[in-house]
C-alpha cells in the first residue's frame, strides 16, 4: 500500500504539471497563432455579407489587415450574429470578431476589446416615402425593428425613455426585409450598418444621431497581449492611411463622413 501511495505522490507533480499546460493553451494570446479565425456578418452591406462563396466588406477588410499586422501567416472567416458572438469567442470558434460589435460594460465583462477602430453613431432607418418619422422621438407608438442580440433598441426604450411597438427579428438583413414589406415603420442602429441597407434602394436615413457607438475587435477575456497588439496595428492604420483608403472606399456616396483619425481607445482589460 506504501508502495502504491508512493508512486501516486510521485505522479502528482506531473499531474499538475499537465494541468498547467492546459490551461495555459486554452488562453494562449491571438498573437501566438499563425492561423487566425476572424468573426464578421454575412449580411451587413458595406460592413460584411458573404457573397459569391466569400466575404465582403470594411470589416472584413479592416479585420483581415489587423490580424496579419499581429502575427497571423493565415486568415480564415467564419459567419458570426449579434447573438452568438460572445459564445463563439470563448468556444474557440473565432478568435477575432468585428461584427458592428459596440463596446458595453456587459459585453466587456465577457470578452476583451481592442479598439474601437471606428466610431458609429445611432440613426433611424425609414422607408423612401414614410413622413411621419423624422426624429428618435418620432418613433412612440411605431413598429420599431428589434434585431436579436443587438443593444440598440435598448437604447432607445430604457436610455431615451421612448415607447414603440418592438416587432422581433432575426437580424438588421431580417429588419431591412421587414421595413421594405411594411411590416415594421423604422429600423434604428448604427448608421454604418443602416448606410450598406439604404444603398440598396428604398428606404433613406432620417434624423440627427443621437449615440456614439464604439465599435470594437472582440478577443476572448484576458487576452490584454493582442489587445496591446490589435491597438497597435488599429494606431499604425489610421497613422499609414490604411484606415481612411478602407472608410472611403465601402462608405463613399453613402450620405457618411466617417472619422479617419485614430479612436480614443477604451483601454485593456
Amino acid at each position: 500500500m506504501t508502495t502504491v501511495l508512493g508512486r501516486l505522490l510521485a505522479a502528482l507533480p506531473l499531474v499538475l504539471a499537465l494541468g498547467g499546460c492546459a490551461a495555459a493553451a486554452s488562453t494562449a494570446s491571438v498573437t501566438r497563432q499563425d492561423t487566425v479565425v476572424l468573426g464578421v456578418k454575412a449580411d451587413q452591406p458595406g460592413l460584411a455579407e458573404r457573397a459569391s462563396g466569400g466575404y465582403r466588406g470594411f470589416e472584413v477588410d479592416f479585420g483581415t489587415e489587423v490580424a496579419r499586422r499581429i502575427g497571423a501567416k493565415r486568415v480564415e472567416y467564419r459567419t458570426v450574429t449579434s447573438e452568438d458572438r460572445e459564445r463563439l469567442l470563448n468556444g474557440h470558434r473565432v478568435d477575432l470578431v468585428l461584427a458592428s460589435y459596440s463596446i458595453t460594460p456587459e459585453r466587456a465583462a465577457q470578452v476583451t476589446f481592442g479598439g474601437p477602430y471606428t466610431t458609429a453613431h445611432q440613426r433611424i432607418m425609414v422607408r423612401a416615402g414614410e413622413r411621419g418619422v423624422g426624429g428618435v422621438r418620432d418613433l412612440a407608438g411605431r413598429r420599431l425593428c428589434e434585431a436579436s442580440g443587438s443593444v440598440s433598441t435598448a437604447r432607445i426604450v430604457q436610455g431615451l425613455g421612448i415607447r414603440p411597438t418592438l416587432v422581433p427579428a432575426a437580424s438588421y438583413s431580417d429588419c431591412y426585409a421587414k421595413l421594405r414589406s411594411g411590416e415594421v415603420d423604422a429600423v434604428s442602429t448604427g448608421d454604418l450598418v443602416l448606410a450598406g441597407f439604404a444603398r440598396r434602394g428604398g428606404v433613406r436615413l432620417v434624423g440627427d444621431a443621437f449615440t456614439d457607438e464604439p465599435y470594437g475587435v472582440g478577443m476572448r477575456k484576458g487576452d490584454l497581449d493582442g489587445c496591446e497588439a490589435v491597438n497597435k496595428a488599429i494606431t499604425v492604420m489610421y497613422q499609414d492611411g490604411t484606415a481612411g483608403r478602407l472608410l472611403h472606399r465601402w462608405f463613399e456616396g453613402a450620405g457618411l463622413r466617417p472619422v479617419a483619425e485614430v479612436p480614443e481607445f477604451h483601454g485593456c482589460s
